[in-house]
C-alpha cells in the first residue's frame, strides 16, 4: 500500500483502529530518524498497528523565529519520500502557522495523536519538545497517554559509532555540511546528501574551455555543502546516474566580488543537452576548496584534475 498523507484537520482511515506513531521535523530523514522509525515499525508489527509519523509542511522556525531558522536539509518532497521508503503507512502533515504554533500541547496531544491518528504508541527521541513556547515534552507525552491506554517510548539520540562524541542531528549535520564534511554528512543521513532543481542556463563559461556545466539553483532556504569542489553523481528524471565534478563556489576565477555561491556540476562522459531536466546532485567527497586561477590555462588543468580524482574516488565506491 503507498503511504497515504492526511493533512492536518483530517482522521486516518475509518478501517484503522491505531497507530504506533512519531512525530517530528524529519529534516532530512536522517541516520537518527531512520533507527526510531525502525523501532516504531517493530512495535507496529507486533501489536498489529499501522505505522504514522506527524510532521510539517515546513520547519517551525520559520514561522516562530524566521530570523533564526535553519536552512533544511531535504524539501517536503524529499522528506515524504524517505519516509515512504522507510515503510510508513501514514504522515500527518500539520501546516505550521503561527495560529497553529500558539495550541498548547496537551490540546495538540487530544487533536493530533488521540483524534486525528488513533495513537496506541508513540515514539519519539529523548529530546522531542511540541506545542505553544515547545511546552511539550516525553513527559507530558506519558502523562496524556497514560489515562488513554497510549504508551510513549522516549529514544536516546543516536551515535554514529561508540566512540563518536557527536549524536546524529539534522543540526550537527548543518554544521559538518558548512564545513564541506561530506563524508561526515553522509555517515549521518546513511545516504549520499542530495539538492533538486531544474537545470538551467548559466554564462556558458565552462562550455568555452572545454568543460560545461549543468547549472541547478539552490532556494535560500536550503542548506548546501560549503564552497569547494566535489566528487559525486548527476541523476537525471529517469534515473540515469552520471559520475560528476561539482563545483559550489563565486568562481573567483572569474569574477571579484560575486553575490552568491552557485552550483555547477560537470558531467563526465555525457554529451548532450540537460537544459529544463529536473536533476538531482549527490555529493559523495571533498576534492579541494574553491580557489582563484592566475587565468583560464592553469583553471583548465585543475579541472582535468579534478575530474582524474572525481573518477578514482567514485570508481572506489
Amino acid at each position: 500500500m503507498a503511504m497515504q498523507v492526511i493533512h492536518d484537520g483530517q482522521t486516518i482511515d475509518d478501517n484503522v483502529t491505531g497507530t504506533a506513531v512519531s512525530i517530528g521535523v524529519y529534516d532530512g530523514v536522517h541516520l537518527g530518524h531512520r533507527t526510531l522509525l525502525r523501532q516504531l515499525c517493530g512495535i507496529a508489527e507486533r501489536e498489529g498497528l499501522a505505522t504514522a509519523v506527524v510532521t510539517f509542511d515546513k520547519h517551525p522556525a520559520l514561522v516562530t523565529r524566521p530570523e533564526n531558522a535553519p536552512k533544511l536539509l531535504s524539501t517536503l518532497e524529499q522528506k515524504l519520500e524517505l519516509l515512504e521508503a522507510e515503510g510508513i503507512d501514514y504522515v500527518y502533515l500539520i501546516e505550521f502557522t503561527e495560529e497553529r504554533a500558539k495550541t498548547e500541547a496537551a490540546e495538540f496531544f487530544r487533536e493530533v495523536f488521540v483524534d486525528g491518528v488513533r495513537a496506541k504508541s508513540i515514539v519519539v527521541g529523548e529530546d522531542f519538545h511540541f506545542g505553544r513556547n515547545r511546552e511539550g515534552n516525553v513527559e507530558l507525552l506519558h502523562r496524556e497517554g497514560d489515562g488513554r491506554g497510549i504508551d510513549v517510548t522516549g529514544l536516546e539520540l543516536v551515535k554514529i559509532t561508540d566512540e563518536a562524541p557527536e549524536a546524529v542531528s539534522s543540526t550537527a549535520i548543518r554544521r559538518k555540511l558548512a564545513g564541506g564534511d561530506i563524508r561526515a554528512v553522509n555517515a549521518m543521513l546513511g545516504r549520499p546528501f542530495e539538492i533538486r532543481g531544474p537545470v538551467i542556463e548559466g554564462d556558458k563559461r565552462g562550455r568555452t574551455i572545454g568543460f560545461p556545466t549543468a547549472n541547478i539553483p539552490v532556494p535560500k532556504h536550503m542548506a548546501w555543502p560549503a564552497d569547494a569542489v566535489y566528487a559525486g553523481w548527476y541523476i537525471g528524471p529517469e534515473g540515469d546516474r552520471h559520475m560528476a565534478a561539482i563545483n559550489i563556489g563565486r568562481r573567483p576565477t572569474f569574477y571579484e566580488h560575486a553575490e552568491q555561491s552557485l552550483l555547477e556540476a560537470h558531467v563526465l562522459d555525457f554529451d548532450g543537452d540537460l537544459y529544463g531536466q529536473n536533476a538531482r546532485i549527490q555529493f559523495e567527497c571533498f576534492l579541494r576548496s574553491e580557489q582563484r586561477f592566475d587565468g583560464i590555462d592553469a583553471l583548465a588543468e585543475q579541472l582535468k584534475r579534478d575530474i582524474e580524482r572525481t573518477r578514482e574516488v567514485l570508481g572506489d565506491l
